[in-house]
């Protein structure tokens, strides 16, 4: 298996560390990797999320295209929409905050 020289904060190290010493590793290596593995799922889910929200956009900019929206003729007008539609939500639950 290939070898890496890397640099690590102290703090990265202690925890490496305390990890092997702790009995759920049984070296540096397999730390860094379970690390890696880790990252790597992370990506995978951010790519999953962004795809999935450029779906949702292009529906939404395909219903915009289509005719579906609502047109507001000031910014202060869809604000008022937007607290009114908060503020209904909040009284169908019985939330107090505003």
């Amino acid at each position: 298996m290939p070898t890496l020289n890397v640099s690590l904060t102290p703090e990265l190290m202690e925890l490496i560390n305390s990890k092997v010493t702790g009995g759920m590793y049984h070296s540096a290596s397999e730390v860094v990797r379970e690390g890696l593995r880790l990252l790597c799922e992370q990506d995978d889910t951010r790519r999953l999320r962004l795809d999935e929200l450029r779906r949702e956009v292009a529906i939404g900019t395909a219903d915009l295209d289509g005719g579906a929206g609502t047109a507001y003729t000031s910014g202060a007008e869809l604000a008022a929409k937007i607290k009114l539609n908060g503020r209904t939500r909040a009284d169908k639950t019985g939330s107090t905050s505003r």
